[in-house]
């Protein structure tokens, strides 16, 4: 199960639903993050190379609360 900012996120769920349960992230932001890391939306969250993770957790850092 990946962690992000100290939370877990689904593993069985779409990459665009899953960072949605970090606080602050609706669906908006969600596409908005992934768009800018290059990820696709429709990859599941478990799917995710450290290196996508890193990536995500580095924009949302950055520049969300």
């Amino acid at each position: 199960m990946p962690r992000i900012q100290g939370v877990d996120i689904p593993n069985d769920k779409r990459i665009v639903i899953s960072i949605q349960y970090l606080y602050g992230i609706g669906p908006t932001n969600a596409k908005t993050i992934l768009t800018k890391c290059k990820i696709d939306h429709n990859v599941k969250a478990r799917d995710l190379t450290e290196d996508e993770i890193s990536r995500l957790a580095t924009e949302i850092d950055a520049g969300y609360t």
